[in-house]
């Protein structure tokens, strides 16, 4: 008898495990509990990525945990979005995805088997900015304007660079020409840091990227904008001529960064993640003032468009009401990161590149 109470112990040992269990169970449900890897399937330093890392804090402090950002680059971004298809669908990976990758290139490449209004599901927009036209300082003109009446007397003898084939610098270049009766060489790139590295040097004279990426090497001397590519002037950068001004109008080319999730990830997570992210540039919290004043130190600009906007407009982000630079849509020839279908595909009205 002596010996019953400690043949007890293990039963109730056993019973207060087993009590236990729903609450641990609960807890290890509750989302997020542990950080949240969001990939990047471009190299660092270009506008996906700035946009990335200048969300990732303030969203990771908002939702109560620590969003990590990892670069994932290679074959035109397919590894990256590969790498986010084959994780769990639990919300704990995402996808920073611009319209370059996400509706641009899967019109005019393809992307292999992905499929994005298939696979991905729409968290919510972070940024919508118009592209800035950038020369070496060697090359002789100070305008858009002038870089046009230099062109015209030299074709193919100016290179220009891009992030690939199909890409938004690409495309927005092959325009260029198109509106201002010009030829220049297209020289693609693996990513924005080659394309960088190469017109810094002087071995191409034109690129057109999104404004983060330029905006220090430009106060440096080390760049010189010409226009950026838009009816009217960016609000970051006020000194820089409209293309309209520049005798080019509809000229508009917007690229978008937006969030996305693994196709199958629980409507709830979600959800939850765009909430949150709506916190990030539009709450009254203490993230928003300096948020807004790092996208503008930045030059790139904040989109307020959430999940549901970005679905309605087939997932890929058409845009929405809100000023010239927060439509993703210009009626007319101009493709502007481009004029998407009702099926959320790239309408795209240019000659065969």
């Amino acid at each position: 008898m002596a010996d019953a109470p400690m043949s007890r112990r293990p039963l109730v040992a056993a019973t207060l495990v087993g009590l236990a269990a729903p609450t641990l169970l609960h807890a290890q449900d509750v989302f997020p509990s542990r950080p949240i890897t969001l990939i990047v399937p471009s190299p660092a330093g270009g506008g996906t990525d700035y946009s990335a890392r200048l969300v990732a804090e303030p969203l990771g402090r908002a939702l109560g945990t620590t969003v990590v950002v990892e670069n994932r680059p290679g074959g035109n971004d397919v590894v990256g979005l590969n790498a986010v298809l084959s994780a769990r669908p639990d919300g704990y990976t995402l996808l920073c995805g611009n319209c370059e990758t996400m509706a641009a290139r899967a019109a005019a490449n393809g992307l292999g088997q992905i499929v994005p209004l298939r696979d991905f599901v729409p968290v919510g927009q972070l940024t919508d900015t118009p592209q800035l036209f950038v020369t070496h300082p060697s090359l002789p003109v100070r305008s858009l304007r002038e870089f046009v009446e230099y062109a015209k007397p030299r074709p193919d003898e100016i290179t220009y660079g891009s992030t690939g084939i199909g890409s938004m610098q690409h495309m927005g270049a092959e325009l260029l020409k198109i509106r201002a009766g010009i030829d220049m060489l297209h020289v693609p790139y693996r990513g924005t840091g080659e394309t960088m590295r190469d017109i810094l040097a002087g071995r191409i004279q034109f690129y057109m990227n999104s404004p983060p990426p330029f905006v220090p090497l430009m106060r440096d001397g080390r760049l010189r904008a010409l226009s950026v590519s838009s009816n009217e002037r960016h609000p970051g950068l006020p000194d820089i001529p409209s293309a309209a001004e520049e005798g080019l109008p509809d000229m508009a080319l917007n690229v978008w960064f937006s969030l996305y999730a693994p196709r199958g990830t629980p409507d709830a997570v979600a959800r939850l993640v765009d909430a949150r992210l709506a916190e990030v540039p539009g709450g009254a919290g203490p993230a928003k003032p300096r948020l807004r004043g790092r996208r503008a130190g930045g030059a790139a600009l904040a989109a307020g468009r959430d999940a549901a906007a970005l679905a309605r407009d087939g997932g890929l982000g058409r845009g929405g009401a809100g000023g010239e630079y927060q439509r993703g849509e210009l009626r007319g020839p101009a493709p502007r990161c481009l004029p998407f279908g009702a099926d959320g595909i790239p309408s795209m009205r240019m000659r065969r590149i």
